[in-house]
C-alpha cells in the first residue's frame, strides 16, 4: 500500500523513508510541498495520478500549511476515504482540534518516536484498507441489484416470433399447445385481465339490445 510524505524537510523524508522502509512499506511516494502533494493526488481530476493509501502531512510547510491541505483535499469526494496523519511539532490543544476538523485521523510529534509511527501507520492502513473492501462490497452489490432489475424487465416483457392463429386467436406454447391469448399472457408476465366486450362485438351479439 501506498504512502505519500508531504514535508519541505528532505531530512524528516529520508527519516520517515527509513523507517517506513525497514518496516517493509516500500511504496513510498513524497513531496516537498502542499501543491506537488496536490499535483500527484490529481486534485482537480475524477481519480488521482498514482494511488495513494495513506498521507503523512506536515504542519508547517511553506505556502500553504498541511491543516489547510489536508482541508483541500477532504474537500474531493475521490481523496476523502484516505486517512491523513498529521506530522506535527506543535501539540497545543487549538492547532490538534484544527487539523481534526480538517479531516486529519491522526498526529504524531516531532521527533518522531519510530515505534509510534510505525503504529499508527498501520492502523491507518488497516482502516483504508477496510474502506476499500467496503466500497468493493457496496459496488459489487450496486451492480447484483442491476443485474437483478434487469432481468426482471426482462422478464416482464415478451419477446420473439409468437405464433398465433388467424381464426381464433390461440396462441401455441413452447410446447405446442393452443392457449387463450389472456392465459399465455398471464404465463409469461405479470399482466391482468378485465372482461368486456367492445362495441363492434356487442351490436354483432345483441342486434335487438344495442342502439346506435
Amino acid at each position: 500500500m501506498a504512502i505519500l510524505i508531504v514535508d519541505d524537510s528532505p531530512d524528516q523524508h529520508l527519516l520517515l523513508q527509513s523507517i517506513l522502509t525497514k518496516a517493509n512499506h516500500h511504496q513510498i511516494v513524497a513531496a516537498d510541498s502542499a501543491r506537488t502533494a496536490f499535483e500527484l493526488l490529481n486534485l482537480d481530476g475524477e481519480q488521482p495520478s498514482i494511488e495513494i493509501d495513506l498521507i503523512l502531512m506536515d504542519v508547517l510547510m511553506p505556502d500553504l500549511d498541511g491543516v489547510a491541505a489536508c482541508r483541500r483535499i477532504k474537500q474531493h469526494a475521490h481523496l476523502q476515504d484516505i486517512p491523513i496523519i498529521m506530522v506535527t511539532a506543535k501539540n497545543d490543544l487549538n492547532n490538534l482540534k484544527e487539523a481534526f476538523s480538517a479531516g486529519a485521523m491522526d498526529y504524531i510529534n516531532k521527533p518522531v518516536n519510530s515505534v509510534e509511527l510505525l503504529a499508527r501507520v498501520t492502523s491507518a492502513l488497516l482502516l483504508k484498507n477496510e474502506m476499500d473492501r467496503r466500497k468493493q462490497r457496496e459496488a459489487e452489490l450496486s451492480r447484483s441489484n442491476e443485474d437483478l432489475q434487469r432481468a426482471l424487465r426482462e422478464v416482464k416483457v415478451l419477446r420473439g416470433l409468437i405464433p398465433i392463429c388467424a381464426s381464433c386467436k390461440k396462441i401455441r406454447n413452447d410446447g405446442g399447445f393452443w392457449q387463450q391469448i389472456e392465459e399465455y399472457i398471464g404465463e409469461h408476465s405479470e399482466a391482468e385481465f378485465s372482461h368486456g366486450l367492445c362495441q363492434p362485438c356487442l351490436k354483432k351479439l345483441y342486434p335487438g339490445v344495442y342502439q346506435d
